[in-house]
């Protein structure tokens, strides 16, 4: 094993167990992936071994003699911290430390740490915080000695920090206190979504795996001057912007947090206000990264997560990202009829998305030409607060107005439908 030259930054095993159900090349992607998460996190992996297991072992996932060969690799690399690509348990984690000598993590506080160096608002970080202290209260007995002498690697960051030294009883009170803020935010943003309701506009959510493109993707369509990073999780905050389709009417394009593999439970928990966005939108467009190695894989991590959020039955309409970057992603979206293929990047696919988006909402479908007789001004203002009005001109004896209506804005004005 080539060994990498210590520096500053914190040194990582990384460690998988194959399963009789799993296949060696899924393993590899699943720890292709943490090794990705782990350098976001900031630190450099220096090793990474692969089990064979029946099935979990219940003292230390890997088994006793599987944790001491660890514990000499460790030594040999020079190690810092072991990360486990599935979810430790706390009694897990404390045996593995014990024999490794060193500290013991797993995916999801990786991902936690990610979050919680990318939380930007006072809600992300709230979030953030929520899904923090649910993962880290069951760890806290027995290791408050540990965790107030460690200098801050991966799984010890983030906003709850400080709180990991107080008693349970102060730490329940503070996940009390974040998750009525959190009611707070969700309330305020119902009140929004309810606002938008009324102004008669469609509402689409991007949705995808992470740095699948979506911040990207959404620039490209509304030029929302979105700051983009090439790197995992980069987006925490929902963003709303219009698009206006080529019939001109418009519609609510919102950009959420990406999905991955294996995302914590406290994550889409603590999230759950943010991920309401998914669950009422009218359409989602499902981002794929169609030069991944594994595309199929991340749709299935996405809708899997859909599902959690009881966001299953909304329209899906799956556009195929950066297809500029690699021929693959063509077959990709061969393989999926109904999907568009595009390249966020440089824009090209996008005017046929748009097309096909229109389309999927069914935007014709909703809009209606009126005939407004030139005296009846409060039928005309009545119109442009219930509809969103595409056109109008000066006909003969009436104004002629093509406006989008839902079911009850048609019924209300079916007296002035132009036959």
């Amino acid at each position: 094993m080539t060994l990498i030259e210590r520096s500053f930054r914190e040194r990582i095993v990384l460690v998988g167990v194959m399963f009789p159900w799993m296949t060696a090349e899924a393993v590899d992607a699943d720890l292709d992936e943490l090794a990705l998460l782990v350098g976001t996190a900031g630190a450099d992996v220096v090793g990474r071994v692969v089990q064979r297991r029946d099935q979990p072992d219940p003292a230390t996932y890997v088994g006793r003699g599987k944790a001491e060969e660890l514990h000499e690799l460790s030594l040999a690399v020079d190690s810092d911290t072991v990360v486990f690509d599935d979810e430790l348990s706390p009694a897990q984690q404390r045996n593995l430390e014990k024999i490794l000598g060193r500290t013991a993590i797993d995916r999801t506080a990786v991902i936690l740490d990610i979050f919680a160096q990318n939380a930007r608002s006072q809600e992300g970080k709230a979030q953030v915080e929520l899904a923090l202290l649910r993962y880290r209260l069951p760890r806290l007995r027995g290791r408050g000695r540990q965790f107030s002498q460690q200098a801050g690697g991966i799984g010890t960051r983030g906003p709850g920090e400080t709180q990991l030294e107080v008693d349970r009883r102060r730490l329940l009170q503070r996940m009390a206190r974040l998750e009525v803020d959190l009611r707070h935010v969700s309330a305020t943003r119902r009140t929004q979504r309810r606002s938008r309701a009324r102004g008669r506009h469609r509402s689409v959510s991007l949705v995808g795996y992470t740095n699948a493109g979506k911040s990207t993707l959404l620039n490209r369509l509304t030029d929302a001057g979105v700051l983009v990073e090439s790197r995992p999780f980069s987006t925490l905050d929902p963003r709303t912007r219009k698009l206006a389709l080529p019939g001109g009417e418009t519609v609510l394009v919102s950009d959420t947090v990406g999905f991955v593999r294996k995302l914590p439970h406290q994550l889409v928990e603590a999230f759950r206000s943010t991920l309401d966005e998914v669950r009422q939108a009218e359409l989602l467009l499902h981002v794929v990264d169609g030069s991944a190695p594994e595309p199929q894989a991340q749709i299935d991590a996405v809708r899997l997560v859909l599902d959690e959020i009881g966001a299953q039955d909304v329209p899906e309409l799956l556009v195929v990202n950066k297809a500029d970057r690699s021929p693959r992603a063509a077959g990709v979206a061969a393989d999926h009829p109904g999907a568009v293929l595009v390249s966020a990047r440089t824009g090209a696919g996008t005017d046929e998305l748009i097309r096909e988006l229109g389309v999927q909402l069914r935007v014709a479908d909703r809009v209606v030409e009126l005939l407004v007789p030139f005296d009846r001004g409060d039928v005309l203002a009545a119109v442009h607060r219930e509809g969103e009005v595409v056109d109008e001109a000066h006909g003969e004896g009436a104004t002629v107005v093509h406006v989008v209506l839902d079911e009850v804005g048609r019924a209300r004005f079916r007296q002035f439908l132009a036959s």
